[in-house]
């Protein structure tokens, strides 16, 4: 059986991660593997300067008190992480998935999931983690992390999970979509669901060939399909055929290669998933 990766941690989107997760188990089927990384940050204190006035006796003292804190506050994390893990698995043994391991790393989350992914069929992580500022709309400092080192469809859960019907696909004709359509196609994760193909940007030949082309493919494979292609700003209309079309689920190419033009003109997949309120699956 393959398997998919379900990312937790302490955050409101735990739950909500583990709820999109026995959706894709159940459906795939597929066992599921729950992840929490404690990361080599959390697990011990920022470096303290002690060169200064303090008295040899009592900077060993100091020192000692340090190590007894760092002690302490590892064990406190694998307890907590322990317990978020039971939970997470309890849920989803409740949910009727069967097949759920459980993993406690002192790690790296990129290093975690490069380690593990190679047998995943999918990964699923929350919008945002335990550091996020929801009122500025902050990202989870690890998603763009994740989503740009994993080789695997990263699906990002929303704040809750609702049953998904509708996929809203974002199609620009490139590796990357044309790579979520196979997927779309060939995986048990979308029999049955309604797909809607957007294309927005120019319109020529080319595009639409590619665009009749991969309605084709989803098709043959048994979806409902319907398409459009829209002139306008990518982030703007793919949000509002989002709403229009009452769509559940959102699916397109992950970032792009350069870091430092996103970071410039900003990133069409950073807008969607901060604007939209149902799930985001990514593909690279």
């Amino acid at each position: 059986m393959t398997k998919l990766i379900a990312l937790i941690d302490g955050s409101l989107y735990a739950q909500s991660v583990c709820d999109h997760a026995a959706w894709a188990a159940l459906r795939g089927p597929m066992a599921i593997e729950l992840v929490h990384v404690l990361g080599r940050r959390s697990i011990a204190s920022a470096p303290v300067n002690l060169s200064g006035s303090i008295g040899l006796g009592a900077r060993t003292a100091l020192l000692s008190e340090l190590a007894e804190l760092d002690e302490q506050n590892a064990k406190l994390a694998h307890k907590r992480g322990r317990l978020l893990l039971d939970e997470a698995r309890a849920s989803l043994i409740k949910a009727g998935v069967s097949d759920v391991m459980a993993r406690l790393r002192n790690d790296d989350i990129v290093e975690t999931v490069q380690t593990f992914e190679g047998e995943a069929e999918l990964i699923v992580i929350g919008k945002r983690g335990e550091a996020a500022d929801f009122a500025k709309l902050h990202l989870g400092s690890n998603l763009e992390r994740v989503v740009r080192a994993s080789h695997r469809p990263v699906l990002v859960a929303s704040r809750a999970f609702k049953p998904i019907e509708r996929v809203l696909i974002a199609f620009d004709g490139g590796p990357s979509a044309l790579k979520a359509v196979a997927f779309i196609a060939a995986s048990p994760l979308f029999a049955g669901l309604a797909c809607h193909l957007l294309c927005v940007g120019h319109d020529d030949a080319a595009t639409r060939d590619k665009i009749e082309t991969a309605s084709a493919v989803l098709y043959a494979s048994g979806h409902d399909v319907t398409a459009e292609h829209k002139q306008g700003l990518a982030d703007e209309i793919i949000t509002r055929t989002v709403e229009n079309w009452r769509a559940d689920l959102l699916v397109m190419g992950a970032y792009g290669h350069s870091r430092i033009r996103n970071l410039i003109i900003g990133s069409t997949t950073t807008q969607m998933i901060r604007a939209c309120k149902i799930p985001v699956m990514l593909f690279r």
